[in-house]
């Protein structure tokens, strides 16, 4: 049967090529047989001689499956001739020669053994899925090919690839590709898009299902939906419809048991609708599916650096991601293709979607570098370069751990760079994300390690409790797990050994909200963990130990996720680095004030808003962050104006990596920063000062006009800024507006000429005028930026025709003349040329109506 796969059709060109130049790129198309076939033909060949061939795969569940596969088809048990690694799980022997793996295995294997010893051929299978170890592992397998191990074969296996890209990574490198005899798939889309039908997308796809097949559609059917809670709403939903009679209904997606997975792929007598996540996309091939029905749907991991996360959202997949899955249909005979969006939504899709070093957390495979003595991280050798910041975060976050420390560079760019730690080397030797790593080292350093392995093993899969739940469970959980406690693992360490106590039965289990599989996983990740702390020197054993001690544990691995309850009248939350999130209702730490919590988790809300979750989590307090970070922690004063009191009041703030931990009321507040503040209310016109009146406004216009008439004189104008420091210095000493309300203004104004200034001022900006027939008029200076001007009435400017000047005689005065009911009849600089021409035209008449008043 193998033989008949495309792929032997360029088994002589691969094996010619391997032989001669040691790199390949080769395309084939999804159900060729290159990810179970090349391997056995490198064997067969005599290639990889006495070592290992290793085949890469992005998949745990790929891995154990193909794994499987060529196992059967060599005729020997799994884990003998062929066999496979995963994370957790290693079911290979010294007899091994074929080993599946995922990625984050051999890198792990490369910095134990920088030489690959044993290992003749890399096979990275699915390379276009770009998973960030695979693009990590190629890196480092290049090194060591072309410094150390000309002898090493490498190859890069994909249906779809950027060729390009990676002939100019790869050179000198040979591209082959196999044209394959896949079936025609006819594409269907449709009619509407997806915004405008309002049924759930499970009802859609058992809706297509039906319509196949009343329409006599044959063969198998395969659905693509994005996670596990969709799988069994469209298992649910096709079992509801009458066309489902006489089919085997069954889901597929990493979380289920091995049993379970292997179902979806056997061959059964009667026809059968598998319902997969993106899994089923690459590698596997399930025989007999002749239509294929695609939400368009996955969860993809994405890091988003400004909260420090790695977000998992349903979003729309690329196109090349629908190619795939539409391929699937093809592999035996004619298909179909059920897309559940419309030609024009598909044009509207990314081509591709972003390889993963570009979109999740990069902290362990930034510790696995570092292990390996890459340290100058912006210069390794990226097929696709991370962002500065998502390498600076992960740093951020390795060097709290303590597993990197910063180290002095000497030369032209002196300055630091951070290495791997010996705490770093301890936290590599578990297969965890760093967080956990450090979480298992806490428990050592606190005699406390089955606990630490415990709680790590119960975070690694699926949530144990199932979110939700009705009334009746919460108070059965209540009941025999606790309702407030100091850490929600204590739930979880009660839930799971209540569950091993009924041997994972699912009626007990299903009473209380417990996921039953997720439950019996923890054992044997349990036990994994406890090994190697043992193969490490750590003792085992069962302790009993204060919760308090625990709690610090937690605290130590993650530190950089302390939260602070806004309230008690919600569940909001402040946390380090300026963060907020909401704690998750079903906490038991409701209660407390300052956490740390274990899990973030961003959700898209209903109005496609996005909601930081923080479940898992632990009280602690802020002594012992003290205690474990003092070097993180910082004073801040923090001053605040309290509008209602129109007081300003200090509080001293402890804050810790910028989360405010403690703060308390500081008396009396600094004089400084009081006055500032008092300063900018007054200016907002929010506090009204008595003593600020229009004389001292028109001593300020006075001050500015000359200024800038008269530089010779060398006065300091009264801008805003100056005017907001005079009234600074006025507020100083004082709290409350109660203290300045009634405040002399007048001296502290004047205060900012000396005496020789002010003598100036009020001689060329006076703020009355002598005029030439005895009267001293009040000057007003406008604060608009016209001149200043006078206003008598017609009979006290008798005697006066000259112009009348101020700043030195380069200003003139405007004259406001007024008739006797104090109306103007002229607005002029000139009162030579008013007694000239204006004056006798208007002096009839004015007399007229007033004859008792003097007219000359």
């Amino acid at each position: 049967m193998s033989e008949k796969l495309p792929i032997y059709e360029i088994e002589n060109d691969i094996i010619q090529i391997l032989r001669r130049e040691k790199r390949l790129i080769l395309s084939a198309p999804t159900g060729s047989g290159k990810s179970t076939q090349v391997p056995q033909m490198l064997l067969r060949h005599g290639l990889a001689g006495e070592g290992q061939i290793v085949v890469l795969q992005p998949r745990r569940l790929a891995a154990r499956m193909l794994a499987s596969r060529v196992a059967q088809e060599f005729g020997c048990r799994l884990g003998g001739v062929v066999g496979y690694q995963i994370r957790f799980e290693n079911v290979t022997s010294s007899q091994t020669r074929i080993r599946f793996v995922t990625e984050g295995i051999l890198l792990r294997q490369i910095i134990s053994d920088p030489f690959l010893k044993g290992v003749s051929a890399i096979l990275f299978d699915e390379f276009h899925e770009r998973h960030l170890y695979g693009d990590i592992t190629l890196a480092r397998a290049l090194d060591l090919q072309e410094k150390a191990r000309p002898d090493l074969i490498l190859a890069v296996m994909s249906a779809t690839i950027d060729s390009d890209q990676l002939e100019k990574y790869l050179h000198p490198c040979a591209t082959l590709s196999s044209v394959g005899r896949t079936f025609p798939v006819v594409i269907n889309n449709a009619d509407q898009p997806a915004y405008l039908d309002s049924r759930p997308v499970w009802d859609q796809a058992a809706g297509a299902f039906s319509d196949y097949v009343r329409s006599g559609g044959e063969g198998d059917v395969l659905i693509f939906m994005p996670g596990g809670y969709e799988i069994s709403q469209t298992l649910e939903a096709v079992r509801q419809t009458s066309e489902s009679k006489g089919f085997v209904l069954l889901p597929l997606h990493g979380e289920l048991s091995p049993e379970d997975q292997d179902k979806a792929v056997n061959r059964y007598s009667q026809r059968k609708v598998v319902v997969a996540t993106n899994v089923a996309e690459t590698s596997l091939t399930i025989d007999g599916v002749r239509l294929v029905i695609d939400s368009g749907l996955a969860r993809i991991s994405r890091y988003d650096p400004h909260r420090g996360i790695n977000t998992l959202f349903v979003e729309k997949i690329s196109q090349a991601s629908a190619d795939q899955r539409a391929g699937r249909a093809g592999r035996t005979a004619p298909g179909a293709c059920h897309r559940l969006w419309t030609s024009k939504e598909h044009q509207e899709r990314k081509a591709q979607e972003l390889p993963e070093i570009k979109r999740l957390d990069l902290s362990e495979v930034v510790l696995t570098l570092k292990a390996a003595g890459i340290n100058d991280l912006k210069n390794f050798r990226w097929l696709d370069a991370p962002t500065d910041r998502s390498l600076a975060d992960a740093e951020e976050l390795l060097l709290d751990l303590g597993a990197l420390q910063n180290q002095a560079v000497d030369g032209e760019d002196s300055g630091t760079v951070s290495v791997i730690s010996e705490l770093g080397l301890k936290m590599l030797q578990f297969p965890l994300h760093p967080r956990y790593s450090r979480l298992m080292l806490a428990g050592q350093e606190n005699n406390c390690v089955y606990q630490a392995a415990l709680m790590a093993a119960l975070t690694q899969g699926r949530d144990l409790l199932l979110r939700n739940v009705d009334r009746h469970t919460e108070d059965l959980r209540a009941d025999l797990f606790g309702e407030k406690e100091t850490s929600d693992f204590w739930i979880l360490m009660r839930a799971w050994e209540y569950a091993a106590k009924n041997q994972y039965r699912i009626e007990a289990c299903r009473k209380l909200g417990i996921h039953a599989l997720t439950a019996r996983q923890v054992t044997p990740l349990l036990e994994t963990f406890l090994q190697i702390a043992r193969k490490e020197g750590m003792n085992t054993d069962p302790v009993e130990v204060p919760d308090e001690v625990l709690q610090k544990c937690i605290l130590t691995a993650f530190s950089d996720r302390v939260a602070r309850r806004v309230d008690q009248g919600t569940l909001r939350c402040d946390l380090v680095h300026r963060r907020q999130g909401v704690l998750a209702r079903e906490s038991t730490v409701r209660h407390s004030n300052l956490i740390v919590v274990a899990e973030l988790r961003e959700v898209e809300g209903r109005d496609k808003t996005a909601n930081l979750i923080l479940s898992l989590a632990t009280e602690i307090s802020s002594e012992w962050l003290r205690e474990l970070y003092p070097s993180d922690f910082k004073t801040e004063l923090e001053l605040q104006y309290d509008s209602s009191a129109r007081r300003v009041y200090a509080d001293e703030k402890i804050i810790f990596r910028g989360l405010p931990v403690l703060s308390k009321r500081k008396e009396p507040p600094p004089l400084d920063g009081a006055a500032k503040l008092l300063a900018e209310e007054v200016l907002a016109g929010r506090l009204i000062l008595t003593g600020w009146n229009h004389a001292v406004d028109q001593w300020i216009l006075r001050l500015n006009l000359l200024a800038k008439a008269c530089p010779d004189l060398g006065l300091s104008p009264l801008g805003p800024a100056e005017k907001r420091e005079v009234i600074e210095q006025l507020c100083h000493g004082a709290f409350s507006y109660k203290d300045i309300k009634d405040k002399p203004v007048q001296p502290v104004i004047k205060g900012w000429l000396n005496a020789e200034q002010q003598f100036l001022l009020d001689k060329h900006v006076p703020e009355r005028i002598s005029l030439t027939n005895g009267k001293t008029p009040k000057v007003i200076y406008p604060d608009d930026g016209n001149a200043p001007y006078i206003s008598l009435r017609i009979q006290e400017l008798y005697g006066v025709d000259e112009t009348v000047k101020v700043a030195k005689g380069r200003i003139a005065v405007v004259v406001h003349i007024l008739a006797p009911n104090m109306r103007p009849i002229q607005i002029t600089k000139d009162l030579e040329s008013f007694w000239r021409e204006q004056y006798p035209k208007a002096r009839q008449e004015l007399q007229r109506k007033y004859p008792r008043h003097e007219w000359r």
